[in-house]
């Protein structure tokens, strides 16, 4: 029974030995090198996802910024309509027509820098 164990032990100790070994030069060159491509590849995806979502992202700012400005000048045509309103015959219908002449104008502006 002393026999086995003493075997057992000396089998378990050669199988931990052999866990930490050192590997060849060599071997541990090779492993460095890949690890460091597959670090290099890691960053370089991660950089070209921030550059898309930097992208994405400008380019959603600029269109809310050209739905702002959308909003403001149908606003302003709806005062200047408003406004239109106190005035009687030919004078209310040129009011309008003017009002909407700009409102055209800066919406047909607008549409286009928004492209």
């Amino acid at each position: 029974m002393i026999k086995t164990m003493t075997w057992a032990t000396i089998a378990a100790l050669t199988l931990l030995a052999g866990c930490n070994k050192a590997e060849s030069p060599k071997a541990v060159a090779n492993d460095v090198a890949e690890a460091q491509r597959d670090a290099n590849k890691d960053v370089a995806e991660a950089q070209r996802d921030v550059a898309k979502d930097a992208q994405d992202a400008n380019k959603t700012i600029h269109n809310d910024e050209a739905n702002v400005q959308i909003a403001k000048v149908e606003g302003d045509h709806k005062v200047a309509i408003e406004k239109c309103e106190a005035l009687a015959g030919d004078a209310q219908k040129n009011c309008k027509k003017d009002a909407d002449a700009i409102y055209d104008n800066a919406k047909a502006n607008l549409k286009a820098i928004k492209q």
